[in-house]
């Protein structure tokens, strides 16, 4: 059986202020093309399908004819769950629909998805709280699916009926996911876990969160470690880190797929992926990272020369640029005007202005009985170690002729 494991799409989510919807229309795409052309059999969608709550209807749009797409007409099961930025209820909303399409979403952890029968497609034939078994009509075997979307450590605590509400949060996602487990997860079928959680190895190095994700934890609270994970389980989907990476600490995979886009300069250079796995019954997985082609590359660049930056930015134009500019005099309008004309990517520009070839001289008297001119040039040339331009200096005296105008 092969399954594709896919996470941390963000969808409508913007770099700073730049749209990345028509990336993720290309990336969805691919996405879509290697489920097909990989013939896979089921999808998972391991959370944060959206980058808020409230998404715009552009994102909520794409996500829709994605996994309609994904379900190859009702043929192949999409199991979707949500993360920290979705909002659950959102995404359990438009189940009855969806199922019938053969998308099976899981919003909240207390959903149970019915049992039902796909016309020319698969079947449900176990159900229960974040549990799924689909027979699929050309294997002889089926596959079950243990479902946890994110929901904060009370939240889990209250979905999963914690008898004791101090009880720690990794006994408790071991025991309830043990219990599914050894009901349902023999040698006679496929045993997949889900989850949308910040998961490492007891006794491994901390792994570093990306941009907008750290808040989904305070301290070390909200760690769940891979021990908790049940033995009969061949392989654990991960979402919410967006490096692709297995973690480890279980005898089989778990692993996080990696988001399909870079979705902040923290991820520049890293390259994004979805995953295949292939599984039978009774046995160790095979699974295998296959790259994703689509979207802007991000890159941070630093440049001591403004034509050599314009050189680089004008060689590279798909991308997006955290682009750094040193120099040892202040930046006039005109030099950024003509990064800001090479290149429609600049995300950032950061400016440093190197202080070191004036560090030895010695600072200069204040004429404090001259005008606010000569006090503003006296002050510019002592922090910047250079006279105002004309075109500073006429802003200058604009600034302080409407303060008198106002007077």
């Amino acid at each position: 059986m092969r399954i594709l494991h896919t996470a941390d799409w963000h969808l409508g989510k913007k770099l700073d202020h730049f749209s990345r919807l028509e990336e993720q229309r290309f990336v969805m795409n691919e996405i879509c093309t290697i489920a097909d052309s990989q013939h896979a059999d089921v999808v998972i969608v391991a959370g944060d399908l959206f980058d808020t709550f409230n998404p715009p209807v552009e994102a909520i749009d794409l996500l829709y004819k994605t996994l309609k797409r994904l379900t190859n007409n009702g043929k192949r099961p999409v199991i979707t769950i949500a993360g920290n930025h979705d909002s659950p209820d959102r995404i359990d909303s438009p189940n009855p629909l969806a199922r019938e399409c053969g998308i099976l979403f899981v919003g909240n952890p207390d959903v149970t998805i019915p049992r039902l029968t796909i016309e020319n497609g698969f079947e449900i034939i176990n159900s229960e709280n974040g549990f799924i078994e689909i027979k699929l009509p050309q294997y002889e075997f089926p596959i079950r699916v243990i479902t946890t979307p994110y929901a904060n450590e009370m939240r889990l605590k209250t979905y999963l009926g914690a008898e004791n509400k101090e009880e720690q949060l990794n006994q408790l996602l071991q025991n309830s996911w043990a219990t599914i487990a050894d009901k349902y997860c023999d040698t006679n079928g496929v045993n997949i876990l889900t989850t949308h959680l910040y998961m490492l190895k007891r006794g491994g190095e901390i792994l570093e969160e990306p941009d907008g994700e750290k808040p989904l934890r305070i301290g070390n609270a909200d760690i769940v470690y891979t021990d908790c994970i049940p033995p009969q389980i061949q392989y654990t989907a991960l979402g919410h880190l967006h490096r692709f990476q297995n973690i480890g600490g279980h005898p089989s995979p778990v692993v996080y797929s990696s988001s399909p886009l870079s979705y902040s300069f923290s991820e520049a250079g890293q390259e994004k992926k979805v995953v295949l796995i292939e599984a039978e019954p009774n046995g160790a997985v095979k699974y295998t990272a296959i790259p994703i082609e689509s979207g802007r590359v991000l890159h941070r660049k630093r440049f001591e020369s403004i034509d050599n930056a314009v050189e680089w930015l004008l060689a590279y134009p798909y991308c997006l640029v955290e682009l750094t500019l040193v120099s040892d005099t202040f930046f006039t309008t005109q030099d950024l005007k003509r990064i800001h004309e090479s290149h429609d990517g600049i995300i950032f520009i950061i400016p440093i202005v190197n202080k070191d070839a004036n560090r030895n001289q010695q600072t200069a008297k204040v004429n404090l009985d001259q005008d606010i001119q000569g006090l503003f040039k006296d002050y510019f040339v002592s922090k910047y170690k250079q006279e105002p331009n004309e075109e500073l200096f006429g802003l200058f005296n604009e600034i302080i002729g409407s303060q008198v105008k106002n007077e």
